[in-house]
């Protein structure tokens, strides 16, 4: 079951729905982050067959960043207490939940700090 992606036998069409709510707040801001603090450069990625990827090198450095980003506390206002976006990813599920079961209508989440 999924909204935005078309299931598929060998992907989680849901979880990359629900990945494309938190891209820009969270994975976006790490790359740009990554690139403007000259934390990763051209040498943290291989080239192949016309494609490029990170390396491994880049691809630690990267995971340790994500994962500081997905304990970042931030003051959740109708909760009216501070959540990591970890959490806050699961409160997104958890929404989804409850639309599913007819229990209240989903309401996508906006960014407010």
């Amino acid at each position: 079951m999924s909204y935005l992606h078309e299931p598929g036998e060998r992907r989680f069409s849901l979880s990359l729905d629900i990945s494309e709510i938190f891209k820009p707040i969270i994975v976006d801001r790490i790359i740009f982050s990554l690139i403007n603090q000259k934390m990763i450069r051209e040498e943290h990625f291989d080239q192949e067959l016309e494609m490029c990827y990170l390396n491994e090198k880049g691809r630690v450095i990267f995971q340790r960043e994500f994962e500081e980003k997905l304990g970042t506390i931030i003051k959740h206002p109708r909760l009216n207490r501070s959540v990591s976006y970890r959490r806050l990813i699961r409160l997104e599920c958890y929404k989804l939940i409850k639309h599913l079961l007819d229990e209240e209508q989903y309401e996508s989440l906006k960014m407010w700090w």
